[in-house]
């Protein structure tokens, strides 16, 4: 996709937007079925995936960690965004890899230690380009990358997840 091809599809939102905030706010949604055993089968856009738990808390490895899928959004947002922003930029990306690593302690989840935090310690976002770009265009582009990438600012600067139930008898 070329720059003016982005700020074609863009430019309409954007003014929309501007004028009327109200049509930014959208909601998105996710939905798990509970599953076989200690497992949720997750609705994706693409495909039905079974999340189970990791093998280091006694999964078999055969599901997908629910870790690992908190990872790959990483990913997938900010390879998205940096291409966007290298689009609206015209910065030519000719390939690369994106790659998440995150740090968990597992005696938190499984209550070992009440003392060590559930959740991750520390991520990674490594980007790996093949691209001619400056080093002032990549710092640029990462920057924007960084700020634009909603999965990444939203585990950077958590936001409240209100827990709901309802139960069926």
């Amino acid at each position: 996709m070329k720059s003016q091809e982005l700020r074609e599809l863009q430019t309409p939102l954007k003014e929309k937007y501007r004028e009327e905030p109200k049509e930014a706010m959208i909601t998105l949604s996710a939905e798990g079925t509970i599953g076989e055993g200690v497992s949720c089968s997750v609705k994706t856009g693409k495909a039905l995936v079974e999340a189970g738990l990791h093998p280091a808390t006694g999964g078999t490895g055969m599901a997908a960690c629910s870790g690992d899928m908190l990872l790959e959004a990483l990913v997938a947002c900010a390879g998205v965004t940096l291409k966007a922003v290298a689009t609206s930029l015209e910065i030519q990306i000719n390939g690369g890899t994106i790659t998440a690593e995150g740090d968990l302690d597992f005696r938190g989840t499984l209550g070992v230690s009440k003392e060590t935090p559930v959740g991750f310690a520390d991520i990674r976002l490594k980007f790996d380009l093949d691209t001619d770009a400056s080093e002032e265009q990549l710092a640029t582009l990462l920057r924007l990358t960084e700020r634009y990438c909603v999965v990444k600012q939203t585990i950077s600067n958590p936001t409240n997840v209100e827990l709901l139930h309802s139960v069926t008898k």
